[in-house]
């Protein structure tokens, strides 16, 4: 019995460890009047565990793409919601906050997250974020903590807007 109870605890540790993820940066060279570059998040890949430091991982005369190791996503409770809407949309994504640094120009990474309520309120901060394609391995993972931890809200009932109303103003 003992065995089962340490299986049960493994499982529910796993599901809130942080997942660990690289970001591939894409700079391409545009030639236009109104800009000379464009930046944008391409991918994210499983970190294998490398020292952190940005490398090129392909480069020609028009595009460099860069590599970020080093970022964690992490599940919260309080962001299930957004998990829920993020895993059931017909393209998951992965929400990555990202900036350019004024002294080298480059654009580089600075947070990452799975939930579309997050993403979106970076967004309306006015961060830049990019959506790339969600690692499928990361769906089942994030399905569980879902499973376990979201609960919808119940919905209201619809109510006349007085009584005069029926049938028109119906806010449901």
């Amino acid at each position: 019995m003992a065995h089962n109870a340490d299986m049960v605890e493994n499982v529910n540790t796993a599901a809130v460890a942080p997942y660990r993820l690289a970001v591939i940066m894409e700079r391409a060279l545009l030639g236009d009047r109104w800009g000379s570059e464009k930046w944008e998040a391409k991918g994210v890949v499983c970190d294998t565990g490398s020292n952190g430091a940005e490398q090129v991982i392909f480069r020609d005369e028009r595009i460099t793409q860069f590599l970020f190791t080093g970022f964690q996503v992490k599940l919260r409770r309080d962001e299930a919601e957004g998990y829920y809407l993020n895993i059931t949309s017909p393209q998951p994504k992965v929400f990555v906050l990202w900036r350019k640094d004024e002294e080298d120009d480059i654009a580089r990474p600075r947070l990452l997250t799975v939930s579309f309520n997050e993403g979106a309120r970076w967004m309306d901060g006015g961060e830049i974020v990019d959506g790339v394609a969600l690692p499928v391995d990361l769906l089942a993972w994030i399905g569980e903590f879902v499973e376990r931890n979201y609960v919808p809200e119940p919905k209201k009932k619809g109510r006349w807007a007085s009584n005069k109303d029926k049938g028109v103003g119906f806010r449901g």
